[in-house]
């Protein structure tokens, strides 16, 4: 699993245990952070395969596993759980990623100095082996480079006018793609000192 989808330890811990339950709904994880505060939030971001989840799968995905952490108990402590869609300027995460969203564009770092430097901006132009390319300005020339995926350390599409067309063309052509419903996060508060499965809704449930 990429680091992109899941960074630390913990975070990979809890990528294989809800990874067989979202897949099993038939969604895919795009990217999951256990984040630390008063109240801990595990952020889980999903999608299906081919794009344009909505809020309602947001809320099955989360009762779901919502169930699993009750019986895994990976994360001390109360927290609360966080499911949502990647949104429009959504991150990169997935080596497919970056074929599917070839021509627009976005955001990379990486995780070492490559020719001195670790932020490239530019119009994503699909992979190629295992590199990622992606087309830069050089001196007011466009030119195409490569990345190699395991280099990356964070990547992300740049919300233009042109992505914006793509989320609503996407609308028109699926009837159940919701736009309203597109960024919407489903939050569920999770207490693990109790054992009782928590509801997922449209708004926060803590456990009692």
């Amino acid at each position: 699993m990429s680091d992109l989808i899941a960074k630390t330890a913990i975070d990979r811990r809890l990528a294989e245990i809800i990874t067989p339950t979202i897949e099993g709904l038939g969604f895919e994880l795009v990217r999951v952070r256990l984040m630390s505060g008063k109240i801990k939030v595990l952020q889980i971001m999903a999608d299906r395969p081919e794009g344009g989840i909505i809020v309602e799968d947001c809320a099955t995905i989360s009762t779901a596993i919502s169930a699993v952490l009750d019986v895994e108990d990976p994360i001390e402590d109360n927290f609360t759980l966080e499911v949502s869609s990647p949104g429009i300027d959504r991150p990169l995460t997935r080596f497919k990623d970056f074929d599917m969203w070839a021509d627009y564009e976005a955001r990379v770092e990486t995780s070492e100095l490559i020719d001195g430097r670790r932020r490239f901006k530019g119009v994503l132009r699909g992979t190629e082996g295992e590199e990622v390319l992606i087309e830069i300005e050089e001196g007011n020339e466009p030119v195409t480079i490569g990345l190699r995926f395991e280099w990356l350390s964070d990547a992300k599409l740049i919300l233009t006018d042109e992505l914006i067309a793509e989320m609503l063309r996407q609308k028109k052509a699926d009837p159940a793609f919701d736009a309203a419903a597109f960024d919407e996060v489903d939050e569920t508060e999770v207490d693990e000192t109790e054992g009782d499965e928590a509801e997922a809704d449209d708004t926060p449930v803590t456990k009692h």
